[in-house]
């Protein structure tokens, strides 16, 4: 059920009536990238990269759809991973400057991330002691993750600073030599946060650790800064980035995944059964919270679907839940101007990040395939998932 009626972002009555052209032609469940949406939200980040003279890179933990890399990197210079295998993406896809960041290293993994990475990031000092003279030898520049301790994030599930966080080291836990060992500070305090957060960030950085900053050669700000929100103070950001930047000497990165994909497209579905229950009738959809919307749970959220408003704001109130076994895999409760039947499509806004990064193939229940509208509106599949990529997660 497509209706121009509540949408997370405006959308002109030329986009809804193409948009309802690739919805019904998608198959239902998809995720669809709208291209368009994409290179508006880089053109905002080159301009703070061209204006502050910072860099920014992106994060694949957020957002690691690699068909998208070639018009990514057009902006971006690089990409940062948290993982080898993220490593490894950002080689061979983004093949820009590749980053990593994890809060452990393995052994048997560390000569194959020596060979791929430009900058390396320790999350303690134990591991910059024992891995930082083998990364420095092979010409990767080596950094501390520290933690200033700030409290901007409500939950604590996302909060990297939150009390007894295993992410980065407090400047009470650092001894001054350490600074010695690396080239770059990394700092990541921030989800999905505005502008005067990002300034808070860099102040408390300056304050904990102005004595180092002269003898370093980076510092990274981690993520969270979602630029391309509407109402974002890019002014303001853009300011004291270069601020930063100028008084420090030093080159200064910032790492979104959110940012990157904010609003950049939707998810697809279907109205597969209509259950009565002593509340509200519940409809079952051909996707599931728990295996393609996990934060919807765990945050908890409700993601904005085309055309539902709250319940109770229109005539028909629904409960929308997924299609798996587990009891809680509900989405939400949406009212409608018109009756739900089984095959309407519904679509839910803004699932392009931390959605397909963070999904799984629970109880089997069908993958959403990936599809794009390209600029010139044509839609794309690039991706359909099968009972093969299911089976070969097993053994």
């Amino acid at each position: 059920m497509i209706s121009p009626n509540t949408t997370m972002r405006e959308r002109s009555a030329e986009h809804r009536g193409a948009m309802t052209s690739w919805v019904n032609a998608c198959a239902s469940p998809s995720w669809v990238l709208e291209e368009d949406k994409l290179r508006a939200n880089l053109e905002l980040m080159q301009r703070v990269q061209v204006e502050s003279g910072a860099k920014i890179i992106l994060a694949l933990k957020g957002f690691a759809m690699w068909s998208a890399f070639p018009l990514i990197r057009q902006y971006l210079p690089g990409a940062t991973a948290s993982s080898l295998y993220e490593l490894q993406l950002a080689a061979e896809e983004f093949q820009g400057e590749s980053h990593i960041y994890s809060a452990a290293f393995r052994a048997d993994e560390f000569d194959e991330i020596c060979d791929i990475a430009d900058h390396l990031v320790f999350n303690s000092v134990a591991q910059l002691e024992q891995y930082g003279p083998q990364a420095t030898a092979a010409g990767v520049s080596v950094g501390l993750r520290v933690n200033p301790g700030m409290r901007e994030v409500e939950f604590d599930l996302y909060n990297p600073c939150r009390v007894g966080s295993r992410l980065g080291v407090r400047a009470e836990f650092v001894e001054p030599e350490v600074f010695d060992l690396v080239d770059g500070l990394h700092a990541h305090a921030l989800c999905e946060s505005e502008a005067d957060a990002s300034i808070r960030l860099m102040d408390a950085i300056e304050e904990q650790f102005g004595s180092v900053l002269p003898d370093l050669k980076w510092v990274n700000l981690g993520g969270g800064h979602l630029m391309t929100r509407p109402g974002y103070d890019l002014d303001a950001l853009i300011a004291r980035l270069k601020a930063f930047r100028e008084r420090w000497d030093v080159e200064l990165y910032l790492e979104p995944g959110s940012a990157v994909g904010l609003n950049t497209g939707v998810l697809v579905a279907s109205v597969l059964d209509i259950v009565p229950t002593e509340a509200h009738p519940v409809c079952i959809l051909d996707i599931s919270a728990t295996a393609h919307m996990p934060d919807v749970l765990e945050q908890p959220y409700r993601p904005e679907v085309i055309g539902g408003r709250l319940p109770g704001d229109g005539p028909f109130t629904y409960r929308l839940g997924g299609g798996s076994c587990l009891a809680g895999d509900v989405i939400g409760e949406y009212s409608f101007d018109e009756p739900l039947e089984v095959g309407d499509r519904l679509v839910f806004e803004d699932q392009m990040h931390y959605t397909m990064v963070k999904t799984t193939m629970f109880n089997g229940v069908r993958h959403p395939d990936i599809a794009m509208v390209t600029e010139t509106g044509e839609l794309k599949v690039i991706r359909a998932f099968s009972y093969a990529d299911f089976r070969d997660r097993l053994s």
